[in-house]
């Protein structure tokens, strides 16, 4: 049995429905600036923190009780079902994800494997029981990568500027591309679904690098398989959010998707992201680099960003990425209380 949610605020503005307050949550609240993390990462990796329930359980709920947020999101890392499948991957300090064995041709997508998540990552499954059955009172988000982020890494090796070897494999290895789409897409359903069976009550899909790509070849090589993946997990009933980085270009796109919230960084305002037509719940949208100014400007912006929020019902507040680990955690303490105070005034 699950325990109860008594601050569903995030649920409802996912849903579009009025709330008490704006709810808000941040990406990468769990780790990165807080010092009990830092201390954990002494010790251990953060592939060793996922397989270790209790203590992921620990930093993920940590930000809720320490921010009070109105929505915690699961720790762990968009590869974190990849070595499932045959991807040789290792997250290195100050690097990011690094992957021996790229893909590189068609046979090279033919020998990854499936994805068994009570076999592979009953760490992830058991986190999730912890947490929604246990320790959390607000709604816990679930997540993966997207298929063309995911697709990024496994081409590239690692992480990329440009993702010219990405971009190019699209482009002249239609076959293999739309294979790997096609695998990562089936693995990304088993995924999500069984996080969703095991407790979470919302899912975001993290396209983080989509943004390399126009809205053409957005529409032919990549909107065909988000709109399989969302078309299928609609059917579990709980929000869906879509969400990249420097791609205000594609918000129109994500809005014909069967989600929920459309996902916005700093570049797009949501005032003009309503103007272009986006009616479903918008989520973000405050500039990181913000986090490390003087709390009148962040207060500032925070109250300009919330103003065009909550012209209409269906509005959560986040970052328009993740938080920094330079980031003070005092400050977003004090930055969620006034978005509380001053939403709650004005609704």
């Amino acid at each position: 049995m699950s325990k109860e949610i008594t601050n569903d605020t995030f649920l409802k503005a996912a849903r579009g429905e009025k709330a008490d307050h704006v709810p808000v949550w941040y990406m990468r609240q769990a780790g990165r600036s807080q010092p009990e993390y830092r201390k954990l990462k002494e010790k251990y990796s953060l592939f060793e923190i996922t397989h270790q329930p209790e203590l992921c359980a620990y930093v993920t709920r940590l930000p809720v009780e320490q921010y009070d947020v109105d929505a915690a999101i699961l720790y762990k890392d968009i590869m974190t079902p990849l070595p499932a499948i045959g991807v040789d991957v290792e997250i290195k300090s100050g690097i990011g994800p690094v992957i021996s064995n790229p893909i590189q041709s068609v046979k090279d997508v033919e020998k990854l494997g499936d994805l068994n998540p009570e076999e592979d990552i009953p760490y992830v499954l058991e986190t999730i029981k912890l947490l929604t059955t246990e320790q959390l009172s607000v709604p816990l988000i679930g997540f993966s990568g997207a298929p063309f982020t995911i697709a990024s890494y496994m081409i590239e090796g690692g992480p990329s500027k440009n993702y010219n070897r990405t971009k190019a494999f699209m482009y002249s290895e239609p076959e293999a591309w739309f294979a790997l789409m096609d695998k990562l897409a089936d693995m990304i359903i088993v995924y999500v679904k069984s996080q969703i069976k095991a407790g979470v009550k919302a899912i975001q899909i993290f396209d983080s690098w989509v943004g390399a790509l126009n809205v053409e070849d957005y529409r032919v090589f990549i909107k065909p398989i988000m709109q399989r993946i969302f078309s299928t997990l609609r059917e579990e009933n709980v929000p869906l959010i879509m969400f990249g980085v420097g791609a205000s270009h594609l918000a129109l796109e994500w809005n014909d998707l069967p989600i929920d919230v459309v996902g916005l960084d700093w570049r797009l305002p949501i005032t003009e992201a309503r103007q272009l037509g986006i009616q479903k719940t918008v989520q973000g949208n405050l500039d990181p680099a913000l986090l490390l100014s003087s709390w009148d400007v962040i207060e500032e912006r925070a109250k300009q960003i919330l103003d065009q929020g909550m012209e209409q019902d269906g509005y959560i507040f986040n970052l328009g990425h993740g938080v920094f680990p330079s980031v003070n955690p005092e400050t977003l303490k004090r930055l969620t209380s006034f978005i509380h105070e001053y939403s709650s005034k004005m609704k």
